[in-house]
């Protein structure tokens, strides 16, 4: 499975991108925190790049997940393998607050007076992103996601 995540729109303090799988279906949009050339921790978003997603089934936000979804939750959505960050998740958000550089979920975005990005929807989006996940790796495929910049 190839996901991609194409950031499109760009704040101060945030950035707007959209997930859809293989380059075409849709699936949510992004919200993570600002770009910046030289990384400020808790504050900047991961680089382009292409990851692996693995499941992380350690750590304090796997428990807080399981105790909110004990009916699917298996662990984290982990981006392996990002440059200077450590334990990069896909996970639950509606604005760059909610992140120290893991790309949140959202159903909707939305750009408010300042021109900063956040969005809604962000558990619905999450639970059909993780569930699509994986049922591909229950089928025995390699999950990568694919960031870049327009």
């Amino acid at each position: 499975m190839k996901l991609h995540l194409e950031r499109f729109g760009y704040g101060t303090d945030s950035t707007l991108g959209r997930l859809t799988l293989d380059g075409t279906d849709h699936i949510c949009y992004t919200i993570e925190d600002e770009r910046r050339a030289v990384k400020v921790a808790g504050e900047t978003c991961i680089p382009v790049g292409v990851y692996s997603i693995k499941l992380r089934t350690e750590g304090g936000l796997t428990k807080k997940y399981a105790k909110r979804f004990p009916e699917m939750h298996m662990g984290m959505l982990w981006l392996q393998s990002v440059a200077d960050f450590q334990f990069v998740y896909l996970h639950i958000g509606n604005d760059d607050d909610d992140t120290e550089g893991c790309p949140l979920t959202v159903t909707t975005p939305h750009v408010g007076a300042d021109g900063e990005f956040t969005g809604s929807g962000s558990k619905i989006a999450y639970v059909k992103l993780y569930k699509m996940i994986v049922q591909a790796m229950h089928d025995g495929e390699e999950v990568v996601i694919a960031v870049s910049e327009k």
